[in-house]
């Protein structure tokens, strides 16, 4: 009910923003059009079903392709309704709709998610295999709760449990998957595909339907986005058809334009905050305000990485002996609640103000507002061939691991996440992650006020 709230509060004041500034009195017709039909185009494109949702990209093309046959249905209305400047009406009110759309669903994205990191709203699910598969998907469910779920068990044969050594507990074969499905009060099953044979496979997945359970099946496949693996049939059996990642120049073009416009009007507007942290900044202690770094950019070319500075001059120098404190796994470094940072760049970190100058490398070409973090030489030094293809693209500002993982210490979720934007990236995806991004750190700034 609370994303129906924020939906249809955000589709009424857009277009009521059209009427105001473009129509007037005579707008509310069309507007009113244009709230009805952009209302009842979001339930028609499932957008109120989380599974259709789970991937930002295509919740945000959903989200546009509804609000632009609203706004060609609220022009066919003119017809039958005088409506002044129609095109402007149309044109402001679908406009605003879209931005507080995607603003919404980003805000209340962000709170579903780390009410789910705390281990509010889960589905429990049992896993169907105990081979390789089975453990990944596993630890896919563990490590990524805001995704919704959380695993009760495993159901598989029992030796190769106890030589995986599952961290959840084992809940019998399969011949008693649907009992235990009943008692332990799961939802549903995420089956490993490659843990079962062909008929045992379609025997555990029509039994699990017709005792009425949700089943997810995993195909095995990693990094592809879902908009590129279609459903074919082959003598009427279901196969899947991969498309390649096609990336044309000109969404090549439109990105860089969008890094530069988005960048240049962030500028603009944040440059009395902008002023006011580096002010804050010079008043914290010693040591210049900005903090230069040099980090490994598009084809592996250095950079100088800009940054508010939120740490003591020799923070850097200190990183040996604080080694033993780190808290990520892999080549990351990271302390939450980090010696070095000083009182005025604890709330910078957290509200990620200190991330406002990255906009200038964005200007300049080094960066983008969307792509995998910026990582420094020694870091990339232990990167095997895989990741290195994370190179192939311009290191973000923001960026599909920063939003979805940003805490997470596990160095595989770093991995998965970034390797699965170098492969899929488009701007439908770039789009919601600005938008995600925005929303996650209004939040995270009226935390960091509140707990002041």
């Amino acid at each position: 009910m609370l994303l129906i709230f924020m939906d249809w509060t955000a589709v009424a004041c857009g277009w009521s923003f059209g009427a105001l500034v473009a129509g007037g009195r005579n707008g509310v017709a069309l507007a009113t059009v244009g709230m009805l039909a952009t209302a009842g185009g979001l339930v028609r494109a499932r957008l109120y079903r989380s599974r259709e949702c789970t991937i930002r990209a295509v919740e945000t093309t959903r989200i546009a392709r509804a609000v632009l046959v609203a706004a060609a249905l609220a022009l066919a209305a003119t017809t039958v309704v005088s409506t002044a400047r129609p095109i402007a009406v149309t044109a402001w009110g679908a406009a605003g709709a879209l931005v507080l759309l995607l603003i919404a669903r980003a805000t209340y994205r962000s709170l579903l998610m780390r009410a789910r990191r705390q281990g509010r709203h889960l589905r429990p699910v049992v896993i169907v295999g105990t081979n390789s598969e089975g453990r990944e998907l596993v630890e896919l469910v563990r490590d990524n709760p805001a995704f919704g779920y959380e695993v009760v068990g495993v159901v598989g044969t029992h030796d190769p449990f106890l030589a995986s050594r599952l961290p959840v507990p084992w809940l019998g074969d399969l011949d008693d998957l649907e009992s235990v499905i009943d008692t332990v009060g799961a939802t549903g099953a995420i089956v490993a595909g490659s843990a079962l044979g062909a008929v045992q496979l379609n025997n555990v997945v029509r039994g699990l339907l017709e005792g009425g359970h949700h089943v997810q099946l995993s195909s095995g496949l990693r990094r592809f986005d879902q908009r590129r693996v279609l459903f074919q049939e082959l003598a009427y059996v279901p196969v899947l058809y991969l498309e390649p990642s096609d990336l044309s120049r000109w969404q090549r073009s439109a990105k860089r334009s969008l890094d530069v416009v988005v960048s240049i009007v962030a500028l603009v507007l944040a440059a009395p905050v902008f002023v006011a942290a580096a002010i804050a900044v010079r008043c914290s202690g010693p040591g210049p305000v900005l903090f230069r770094q040099t980090r490994i950019g598009l084809h592996g070319r250095p950079f100088t990485l800009y940054k508010l500075r939120t740490m003591v001059v020799d923070a850097e120098d200190q990183v040996l002996r604080l080694m033993a404190e780190n808290e990520r796994n892999g080549p990351l470094f990271k302390i939450a609640d980090d010696p070095r940072r000083t009182r005025v760049g604890k709330f910078l970190e957290r509200t990620s103000l200190d991330e406002l100058p990255q906009l200038f490398n964005v200007v300049r070409g080094e960066m983008s507002l969307v792509g995998p973090r910026p990582a420094l030489g020694s870091e990339v030094a232990q990167f095997d061939d895989e990741l290195l293809g994370r190179l192939t693209v311009k290191p973000g500002v923001t960026g599909i691991w920063q939003l979805e993982a940003r805490d997470d210490p596990n160095f595989e979720t770093y991995r998965r996440l970034d390797l699965f934007y170098v492969e899929n990236w488009s701007l439908a995806l770039d789009v919601s992650i600005v938008f995600g991004t925005v929303a996650d750190v209004v939040l995270r700034g009226v935390r960091s006020v509140a707990h002041r």
